[in-house]
């Protein structure tokens, strides 16, 4: 008999001694490919699993269950990871959940479903989030005009803005390449949608579009956009109604004294903005600083604001990172005048020495919105027909773990925002 309760109190302790779960430390040190670890974390919620999000722990680390096929991924794709046991798991929760701590472990409960809007024919590597999609191996749909149009959102939880122009003017490209067979192609292609889905003008066209998304996100989606998806969205909503446009873009003069007939009560982020009439001027408005910054390219960097994780967890989870200081990168769109940001947006990234806003979040009907200045994190200054940005060679980008943080967002167990 007592070689019995020896045997099995032997065994209880060994089945102890099992790890429970997974941890993926985000921090600096102790992560080899943050990006990648995203992946992981989605393909998790994929098979039907639950993860935890650790809110300013190592980085925004994230704790999974230990299983035998979660430790074969994380190795298949070069994703640091330690074993941890049901004691070691308790100890950190622990310390999370301490008053004392700045810390919160938010449950990630469903992998949400992510639409990419974006022209068919657009080479993935032109948009950066499409890039860091497909490099975390998380799974998307590309979706444009036709399927917005159609309600086919609603089919999604997540939809990234590819860098367009929701305003008609084809970019502001104008000046520069309206000469260009690109240009040209673009233009005569866009005007072939317009007509095939009933409009006469690319611009009305495209402001349906705006007002279809805007709908989506009220109604509770999730909204990701950067570049001149940004201020073209919000311009293409204040503009409802009236022509901005010039006869190059639409045929016709634009109205007159349209700027004093822009409402900008309709708009998400944006409030106060002069709307750029040349259309010979790569600009839409004045609410993108790029033509007044004097930023020197080597310190050119913006910070992240630190968020209360127990009070505040959406913005904190938005924030998340191995680093509070982020290179800086440029886009028709680079950063935002804090002056026409609305006092109800949050200014979650800025740089303060040359007064611009990056990185901005807001609530919209019961859904969200971040826009996100720039248009690509590893490439400062990214030009027509240049080479794509290789991401093997950022596996640990900072400005590329913002976009995964929005990502992932729609996935956590929503807690009612206290401030």
């Amino acid at each position: 008999m007592s070689r019995i309760i020896i045997t099995l109190f032997i065994l209880l302790f060994s089945f102890k001694g099992f790890a429970s779960y997974i941890l993926i430390p985000m921090d600096a040190e102790g992560q080899a490919e943050h990006l990648k670890a995203y992946g992981i974390t989605y393909w998790v919620l994929e098979k039907q699993m639950k993860a935890k999000w650790l809110l300013n722990y190592r980085g925004g680390s994230f704790l999974l269950p230990d299983t035998e096929a979660i430790r074969k991924e994380c190795q298949i794709r070069g994703v640091s990871f330690e074993v941890m046991s049901d004691s070691q798991t308790n100890q950190i929760l622990e310390e999370i959940s301490s008053p004392s701590q700045n810390m919160e472990a938010v449950v990630l409960e469903k992998a949400p479903k992510i639409a990419v809007y974006s022209p068919k024919g657009n080479q993935p590597w032109d948009d950066a989030v499409t890039m860091v999609l497909t490099y975390a191996e998380i799974p998307y749909t590309t979706i444009y005009d036709e399927e917005v149009l159609t309600d086919q959102l609603l089919l999604y939880d997540w939809l990234h803005l590819h860098h367009e122009d929701f305003t008609g003017q084809y970019g502001k490209f104008y000046r520069a390449y309206r000469t260009a067979p690109w240009y040209i192609e673009q233009k005569r292609e866009a005007e072939a949608l317009a007509a095939r889905l009933g409009y006469s003008k690319v611009s009305e066209e495209k402001r349906d579009v705006a007002l279809k998304i805007r709908d989506y996100v009220i109604g509770g989606g999730f909204m990701f956009a950067m570049c001149s998806a940004t201020d073209s969205f919000d311009i293409a909503l204040a503009a409802e109604g009236v022509d901005i446009c010039e006869p190059m873009f639409d045929g016709d003069p634009s109205e007159s004294g349209y700027q004093s007939k822009i409402d900008y009560n309709r708009t998400f982020a944006f409030k106060d903005f002069t709307l750029e009439r040349s259309p010979n001027v790569y600009e839409f408005s004045s609410i993108d600083v790029t033509n007044t910054r004097k930023v020197n390219r080597n310190t050119d960097y913006f910070t992240l604001m630190d968020y209360s994780a127990k009070w505040d967890p959406i913005p904190c989870m938005l924030v998340q990172n191995h680093t509070a200081l982020v290179k800086g990168f440029m886009g028709q769109t680079t950063a935002f005048n804090p002056n026409e940001v609305k006092s109800t947006v949050l200014v979650m990234g800025e740089n303060k020495s040359n007064g611009e806003a990056r990185y901005i979040h807001g609530i919209r009907g019961k859904g969200f919105f971040t826009f996100y200045g720039g248009h690509d994190p590893e490439d400062y200054q990214h030009r027509v027909g240049d080479a794509k940005t290789e991401l093997a060679l950022h596996p640990n980008s900072p400005g590329y773990r913002l976009i995964l943080n929005n990502v992932l967002f729609p996935a956590a167990k929503k807690k009612k925002q206290k401030t």
